[in-house]
């Protein structure tokens, strides 16, 4: 073979290298999420991570894991187990059993509307920092899922789907627990509730009855129910401040909440405020689900605060056990925050 005729064949592979790896090469769909309107008008804009961009396969590969019982140790749980679409993303029951049956000690959050948590500390106690940290811990809380990062790393490496769609939504078939969590991450963050009663009113789409619109303005009177400091107004379309507070649920506290995570015995008894919305579909409510009606959740804020070193200074009228509502306006309220439930999302 002459000079030339090398140089040629050379081309040749060279050519047919670069066409191969173009076959092969990592080009996910982006697929940017869907706001809806009031979240355009009213807030800003979601969190989404730099080194996780939504993409059309990473989120079909992050609802696949969500529903799939192979991160458990013995395949038995799902994360949809204690986060069933039906319920918001929860659990009717007070504590959530993981795969040995032994029961957990707080009631499983909702999710949705979780890329608009600016914070980014999530759970009751805020200590899984970003939704990508927070997708790593069940796998191995020994409560829930109860087993190793590397053997579900093994797992997925040898199931016959799982390496080609990792593939497809990061560009290797490697699979380690950094691109699980960023799959589920993606999924998570699509589940976007925003269709209730009262978004359409606020639209202009729906009208509110007279119950409904008076158990608006006792949720919003200071003199009365005094829930916005909390959990928002018609321009917070969350419905929750996403920090922590005592909410004079305990005297004296055997779950510190955030004060196990900051170390700061000031931060004893305080947890997440838990979005407003779908508390049709989420009883049981609080962080330990101790209330299984709305009627004990108003009741609990009419009558039945505990005073604490570290209550919220927004529980305004502790000495008087609470604000004191009247029955009519307990129904009121109560008819207003059903209007905050989306039926659209739990289908």
């Amino acid at each position: 073979m002459n000079k030339r005729t090398l140089h040629i064949a050379c081309i040749l592979l060279i050519c047919l290298s670069c066409a191969n790896e173009k076959i092969d090469s990592y080009s996910p769909t982006p697929q940017p999420l869907e706001i809806p309107q009031l979240f355009q008008d009213k807030i800003l804009a979601p969190v989404i991570p730099i080194n996780n961009p939504q993409t059309k396969e990473g989120i079909a590969l992050g609802k696949k894991l969500f529903f799939d019982p192979i991160l458990s140790s013995d395949n038995t749980q799902s994360c949809a187990d204690c986060h069933a679409p039906e319920n918001a993303f929860t659990d009717t029951d007070r504590f959530s059993d993981g795969i040995a049956g032994i029961l957990g000690t707080r009631n499983s959050m909702p999710l949705f509307n979780l890329a608009w948590n600016y914070d980014e500390k999530f759970f009751w106690d805020g200590n899984a920092f970003s939704l990508e940290h927070q997708a790593f811990v069940p796998v191995t809380d020994p409560i829930e899922m109860a087993s190793t990062w590397p053997q579900i790393e093994n797992r997925l490496q040898n199931h016959n789907e799982y390496p080609e769609l990792f593939n497809q939504a990061f560009g290797t078939r490697i699979i380690d627990s950094t691109l699980v969590t960023k799959a589920i991450a993606q999924f998570e963050r699509t589940l976007i509730s925003a269709n209730s009663k009262f978004d359409q009113f606020l639209l202009g789409e729906a009208t509110l009855t007279p119950q409904e619109q008076n158990g608006f303005n006792v949720f919003m009177d200071e003199n009365r129910g005094d829930c916005f400091h909390c959990h928002g107004s018609e321009n917070n379309p969350l419905w929750t401040d996403n920090l922590f507070h005592n909410n004079g649920l305990d005297s004296e506290f055997s779950d510190l909440g955030l004060g196990a995570i900051t170390g700061d015995p000031a931060d004893n008894g305080k947890f997440r405020s838990p979005s407003l919305r779908n508390l049709a579909f989420t009883s049981p409510y609080m962080h330990d689900g101790r209330f299984a009606t709305l009627d004990e959740v108003i009741n609990h804020y009419s009558e039945g605060l505990q005073a604490s070193p570290t209550i919220d200074p927004l529980m305004k009228k502790i000495a008087e056990g609470g604000v004191q509502l009247t029955a009519q306006d307990k129904a009121d309220l109560k008819a207003f925050l059903l209007t905050l439930s989306d039926y659209e999302f739990i289908k």
